[in-house]
Parts: structure tokens; C-alpha cells; sequence
């Protein structure tokens, strides 16, 4: 199910992503969380081991399962004004390309199955806003090949892949809606 008003906004670690989709959903657009800091969260308030330094296969799996689940939930809502996702389902692949965990034929349908609007939104590395915390403990050179592999990705699976200049946060909201809208 190819979904047109579900935009993605991704990129690596650290370069403004929820900022941006905060900044989006005081706007009045929907926005969905990332899964994967949520993920995190929970594996350590548990004790869990699907976590990126513990167990990656686990916490691809449970990257993917809840970015599926979300993108099905919001596909049944019928919601047709655009709904900004941080993060969607290739992200979770990228991270399984990244880490070397082999893609099976039940992952390869889910991507051909679950399509976001073709235009993607991806946020270059900005050294000068990243940080590191609890969840994200990447380094700044891991953060860029992220960025890299991302983008590699989206274009792998088809996708427009859309730079968002640095700036400030209602800059580079105003060009995303503005993108959005030169559709209409």
C-alpha cells in the first residue's frame, strides 16, 4: 500500500530530525515519533538486550516489527492530510545493511508493500548540533557514514531522497511544507 501523504523525514543521528518534527506538529501536522529511541528506552528500563550494543539482530527486529506495526496503524486511520514520520521502515534496513544482518524475502515484501510518499526528507550531518546521550552514543563519524548509508538506501528502494538545508528549525520546516505543497 503506497501511501503519498506519508512523508519521511530521516538523516543520522543528532542533525534536528525531532526538533524539526516538533516544530511540524506545533504547526498542525501529524507527526510519529521515531521507534528507535523508544526502543532503546524501554530495552534499558527492562533489562532488555534488543539494544544496538547488546544484541542488533533483536534490535533490528524490533525496530522494523514496531515501524510496520505504526505505519499499518496509520494506514487504517484513513488520516489523508500529510503525517510526518521520524524515521520509517528502511531506516530499520539500513541499520540491517549497516550491521551486515542478511534481509529476508519477508522483510524485501514488507519494503515493496509499505511505500511513503516517493519524496524523501533526509537532514545532512551538522557537527555544530550534534551530541551524544543515553540513547544515541554514536560518534560524529559514525553519525556521518550513517548519513551516508541512509541515503544509499533510500535510493536502493526507489525513493527521491531530499537534502534539507541546515538552518533554523521553522527554515527548514517552511521548505518542507513548501516541497510537499509543489505537488498540489
Amino acid at each position: 500500500m503506497k501511501k503519498n501523504n506519508f512523508y519521511v523525514i530521516t538523516g543520522g543521528p543528532g542533525v534536528g530530525k525531532t526538533t524539526l518534527l516538533n516544530k511540524l506538529a506545533q504547526t498542525g501536522y501529524l507527526t510519529i515519533e521515531e521507534e528507535a529511541r523508544r526502543i532503546i528506552k524501554e530495552q534499558m528500563a527492562i533489562g532488555g538486550n534488543g539494544l544496538p550494543w547488546k544484541n542488533k539482530i533483536a534490535y533490528a527486529q524490533l525496530m522494523l516489527d514496531a515501524s510496520v506495526k505504526t505505519f499499518e496503524k496509520i494506514s487504517s486511520n484513513g488520516f489523508l492530510p500529510p503525517v510526518f514520520f521520524d524515521r520509517g521502515i528502511l531506516d530499520a534496513v539500513c541499520y540491517m545493511r549497516m550491521e551486515n544482518i542478511s534481509l529476508s524475502k519477508d522483510v524485501i515484501e514488507i519494503v515493496g508493500k509499505c511505500r511513503y510518499n516517493k519524496k524523501v526528507f533526509m537532514l545532512p550531518p551538522w557537527a555544530e548540533i550534534y551530541e551524544t546521550d543515553t540513547e544515541r552514543r554514536q560518534s560524529w563519524k559514525e553519525a556521518v557514514f550513517t548519513f551516508e548509508k541512509m541515503k544509499e538506501t533510500y535510493l536502493l528502494y526507489d525513493y527521491q531522497v531530499i537534502e534539507v538545508p541546515k538552518g533554523s528549525v521553522s527554515i527548514r520546516q517552511q521548505f518542507i511544507v513548501d516541497t510537499i505543497n509543489q505537488r498540489r
